[in-house]
Parts: C-alpha cells; sequence; structure tokens
C-alpha cells in the first residue's frame, strides 16, 4: 500500500516534524486514548518503523510539539520589551506562546481532557510544562537556578495553566477574557522584582500534594505516641517554604 502523503508537504519538513504534526493534528479530531501510534505513521507518511526509530512514545511525541512551541516563542521574543518590568515581559512571553499555540487549540484540549482523566499523563505534562517555564522565565529577562528556579518555573506553569482553561472557551478573536485572565494570573505574581516570590505562593497546592502523606504518617505517629504516654521533641525552626515534607503545610 502506498504511504499516505505527509501532512504538511513542505520541502524543508524532516520525518520528525512530519510525525508532531500528524500527531497534533489526530489529537484534534479524536479523544486522545483512542489515537494510536500506526495512524500517526499513516498519517505522517512513514511506516510504524521510521515512526519508532524517530520517538519512543506519545509522550516523546507531545514533548517534541512543546519543545517546538518553546522554540517559536523563545526565537519571537520583542526586544523593544527590554527595559519593560518582569510582568510586562512575561505578559508578553505568555501572549505569545498562547499566539504559537493558537492553530493547536482543539488537539490542546483534546488532551488536556485526557489528562483530567490519568493521573499519571497529568504528572508527565507538568514535568514538560515546567521545564517550558523554566525557559518563559529566561525569556523574560529572569534566569532561575536551584530548588528556587524549579518552585518558580512550576508557579508559572499552574498560573499559565489556568489562563488556558480560559483561552480554551474564549472565541473572541481579540481575547479579552484571556488577556484579562492573563493580567490577573501575573498581577497574583506581584511586579518588577517581587515578582519571583509572588509566583511561589501560586504553588501551595502543589506543596500540598507532596506534604499529604507526610501529614497523614505524622499524625498517625503522633497519635501512637501518645497512647504510648511518649512525648516527641518539637520543631523550633519555622517552615521555610521550600520544604515539601513539612507535615504542617495545609491546603489554601
Amino acid at each position: 500500500m502506498a504511504k499516505a502523503s505527509k501532512t504538511s508537504g513542505t520541502p524543508s519538513e524532516t520525518p520528525r516534524d512530519a510525525i508532531v504534526a500528524a500527531f497534533m493534528a489526530l489529537a484534534a479530531e479524536k479523544d486522545l486514548p483512542d489515537l494510536t501510534l500506526a495512524e500517526v505513521a499513516e498519517r505522517a507518511g512513514v511506516t510504524l518503523g521510521e515512526l519508532r526509530d524517530a520517538f519512543g512514545s506519545r509522550l516523546d511525541i507531545i514533548a517534541a510539539f512543546v519543545k517546538g512551541v518553546d522554540r517559536a516563542v523563545l526565537d519571537g521574543i520583542d526586544a523593544d520589551l527590554a527595559d519593560q518590568d518582569a510582568k510586562e515581559k512575561l505578559f508578553d512571553v505568555l501572549m505569545r506562546r498562547l499566539d504559537v499555540l493558537g492553530p493547536h487549540k482543539a488537539a490542546i484540549r483534546n488532551i488536556s481532557r485526557a489528562a483530567m482523566r490519568s493521573p499519571a499523563l497529568a504528572m508527565a505534562l507538568n514535568r514538560l510544562a515546567v521545564r517550558s517555564h523554566h525557559w518563559m522565565l529566561a525569556a523574560a529577562g529572569v534566569e532561575v537556578a536551584g530548588p528556587g528556579g524549579a518552585i518558580r518555573a512550576q508557579g508559572l506553569a499552574v498560573a499559565f495553566g489556568r489562563v488556558v482553561r480560559v483561552w480554551l472557551d474564549d472565541d473572541d478573536p481579540a481575547l479579552a477574557k484571556t488577556m484579562r485572565a492573563m493580567d490577573e494570573e501575573l498581577a497574583r505574581a506581584g511586579r518588577a522584582a517581587s515578582v519571583l516570590r509572588s509566583v511561589e505562593q501560586l504553588t501551595a497546592p502543589l506543596r500540598t500534594l507532596f506534604c499529604a502523606p507526610a501529614a497523614f504518617c505524622a499524625g498517625r505517629r503522633s497519635r501512637r505516641d501518645r497512647d504510648r504516654g511518649e512525648e516527641r521533641p518539637t520543631r523550633d525552626e519555622g517552615w521555610r517554604g521550600d520544604d515539601f515534607r513539612d507535615p504542617r503545610v495545609t491546603p489554601v
């Protein structure tokens, strides 16, 4: 059987490009669990063996798409914003990201729905998002490194995820609702030099997810010790905010 024609057909398109384009086109047409790698290969005009050589899984294809979005955003940084504060730079960078994502809105909606039904997929996509938002922060002139940088990238990923939920339902070509949501999310992060400290607050619900098992176990140990008449030593130091293990973290 003859191969199907590639999704794009541009002379400069590589097999990897064709596979990513085919995957996103199919993701726009059907639910992600129903999308098979054989269909992707056929749509891309490659054999299943060639697809396997290019990518190890569907998540690898999504990761390649996300990396391409990152590249498009980073290559389109507006030099005129160099003198603006961090909030204005982030607003421009993240709206540019939505512009790049625009043609793939239906696919992103279906992938998001699949993630809501699959915690494993949601966690994998979150890792991709955090890596991307390290670069988005850098594009806004904010270099991040170490644990603090990871917290800030996670916070920005959470904020952008909230904006994306608004964007998916925003049919206004001017994206008025989306821009308002973006402004509100970045306003939470504060302005200028304080923006990253405030973004860290957005990760509190995620910290709670990490801390919940520790809090549960700590509670059981405390009750057990009281039953035995034992007193556990108290901690004098305060919570540092970057200690995910602290059992006193509560949902917000």
